[in-house]
């Protein structure tokens, strides 16, 4: 399974996870088959909240997987048209996320648990 950790910067595995998946500065792909973790550079960590193109973000990569700490509405939808499940995170690194991801302990984010923006009258459920 290939899995998208949004990141501050690049620590492999005890790199800790973003609170966001759009303006993260790096993403960790890890292939939970080969146990490999590589490093990718966010190609589009600068736009206008709802306009995140994770296809260009992820340099045109796919992924089954998302695990982050808050990502937006229209970021979600994107990422389900590119058949990638988002799950919220809940341990602190992406090695302790990928941990409770293969212990079922992950839980999917929907709609209702997207942020709204961070200026006036927005809103997050990230932590």
């Amino acid at each position: 399974m290939k899995v998208c950790f949004p990141v501050e910067s690049d620590k492999g595995l005890a790199s800790p996870v973003y609170g966001h998946f759009g303006s993260a500065p790096v993403f960790m792909m890890v292939n939970t088959d080969e146990g490999s973790c590589t490093a990718l550079a966010n190609d589009d960590a600068v736009h206008e909240h709802g306009k995140c193109s994770p296809f260009k973000a992820l340099g045109g990569q796919t992924v089954d997987a998302v695990i982050v700490g808050g990502i937006g509405a229209g970021a979600l939808g994107k990422l389900a048209t590119m058949g990638a499940e988002v799950y919220r995170a809940e341990g602190g690194t992406v090695g302790e996320n990928i941990e409770l991801l293969k212990d079922g302990k992950l839980l999917r984010f929907n709609q209702s648990h997207t942020c709204g923006g961070h200026g006036k009258g927005g809103s997050c459920s990230h932590h």
